[in-house]
């Protein structure tokens, strides 16, 4: 690849790093929120749940105006709304406006992820299309390790709601990177052949660092419809039905530990300042977990890859819950199943990146990641449930496990597919 492309797929793996931090914002910010509104873990798991419930409907909406009005625009449109939702959130004078703000804050967030994951499917060539997209993939943990190490601090001198004005801050300047460095993909425009598509088809060539063409050729193949009924004709049918199974049963215990870390460090006695150095740690697992199976991408097949990834997620799940004497304990229990739980979804995102054709594969992602996001909403709520009803840290921990278990079943009676070209 050239060097433009690989530079178009840094910009994706820090957009990815940015809805690290975003999405995890909440998760530092929680014991503050906890012990200022006054509200138990019931609520605060619903709290937790809002911006990934955006997140699962941005991604479906706009993943599908990806398909239709381009990677780009909306991939600016999300940065936007990134940035608002987080100010507003340094504004909230009650969970109702808190939980009200992070959901509009999750639309962009799950908007911007179907986005970066097409982008780099479609910049990437070939032969490294699965690396690529699991390397912007790990782009999640690093936000979250960076805002981690930060949101430490900030919680040290102030109170939760810097957390999120640092999120707003850093979102916002990333906006005019992205407008002057992403190219819209070559492969929509070739797909939707715009009036002035070889002008477009050109200015994206010169972003990426090829020479410009002068002409276009011409198709008279018929342009398949794009809609969400498409991902279930008979071609689609079975693999959105397995990989909105598998990504929806993982996310959910992935998003468990994430999110459900900063409270149970309270729980054991300590300030809510030590909570973000023991999630750091739980994302630097995942940040070696998405480099390890990146590199192993490049030798081995996915699907195979992903499936083992699942059998361990589901171990170190268990193991994370059979409780830690101390902190170093309990952040290394969190490393390990951070390794495992992120290199699972790292894997799903390179499965679903080469499993959708070029004309609906922002729908097919959208739709994965958005009805997938259920789970990502659904693992707080159910922990919450089970926390107040009584049962301990092992307990939910065995039950949240089970969606790795499932991820790898789907897998299994998922059929091998072949990279799709763009």
């Amino acid at each position: 690849m050239r060097a433009r492309q690989i530079g178009v797929i840094a910009l994706c793996v820090l957009l990815n790093a940015l809805d690290g931090f975003d999405v995890l914002a909440i998760s530092f910010a929680s014991p503050g929120i906890a012990t200022e509104w006054g509200i138990d873990r019931a609520a605060l798991g619903l709290v937790l749940s809002m911006e990934l419930i955006g997140m699962a409907v941005g991604s479906i909406w706009l993943g599908n105006l990806a398909d239709r009005f381009g990677r780009r625009p909306v991939t600016l449109g999300c940065l936007v709304v990134m940035a608002l939702g987080m100010w507003l959130a340094t504004l909230a004078t009650s969970v109702q406006s808190l939980s009200a703000f992070r959901l509009f804050t999750g639309l962009g967030i799950g908007g911007m992820l179907a986005c970066t994951n097409i982008i780099v499917a479609e910049v990437a060539n070939d032969r490294a299309r699965s690396l690529s997209v699991a390397i912007m993939a790990a782009g999640y943990p690093v936000g979250a390790i960076a805002g981690g190490s930060f949101a430490s601090y900030l919680l040290s001198q102030g109170d939760w709601r810097d957390v999120f004005l640092f999120g707003s801050i850093m979102t916002a300047i990333c906006l005019p990177l992205a407008w002057f460095l992403l190219p819209e993909s070559i492969g929509y425009l070739m797909q939707k052949r715009p009036a002035n598509l070889l002008d477009r088809i050109n200015k994206a060539l010169s972003k990426l660092g090829h020479d410009s063409i002068t002409a276009v050729a011409e198709t008279t193949a018929e342009v398949k419809k794009i809609s969400i009924g498409r991902l279930f004709g008979p071609d689609l049918l079975r693999i959105t039905l397995l990989l909105t199974a598998a990504y929806f049963a993982h996310i959910m215990s992935f998003y468990f530990i994430l999110k459900w870390i900063p409270k149970i460090v309270v729980d054991m006695g300590y300030a809510p300042s030590t909570a973000g150095g023991v999630l750091v740690w739980a994302n630097v697992g995942s940040l070696t977990g998405a480099l390890v199976l990146s590199y192993l991408s490049y030798r081995y097949p996915i699907k195979k890859l992903v499936t083992g990834t699942m059998v361990g997620s589901t171990l170190l799940i268990i193991l994370f819950g059979m409780g830690q004497r101390d902190l170093t304990q309990l952040a290394f229990a969190a490393a390990c199943a951070g390794f495992f739980t992120n290199a699972g979804v790292v894997g799903l995102y390179a499965i679903i990146a080469q499993s959708y054709p070029t004309e609906v594969r922002g729908g097919g992602t959208g739709f994965v990641i958005g009805i997938g996001r259920g789970g990502a909403a659904l693992g707080p709520i159910i922990a919450g449930f089970l926390f107040t009803a009584g049962y301990g840290l092992q307990g939910v921990a065995i039950a949240m496990s089970l969606g790795s278990a499932i991820a790898a079943v789907a897998l299994l009676a998922l059929r091998p597919v072949k990279e799709q070209q763009s």
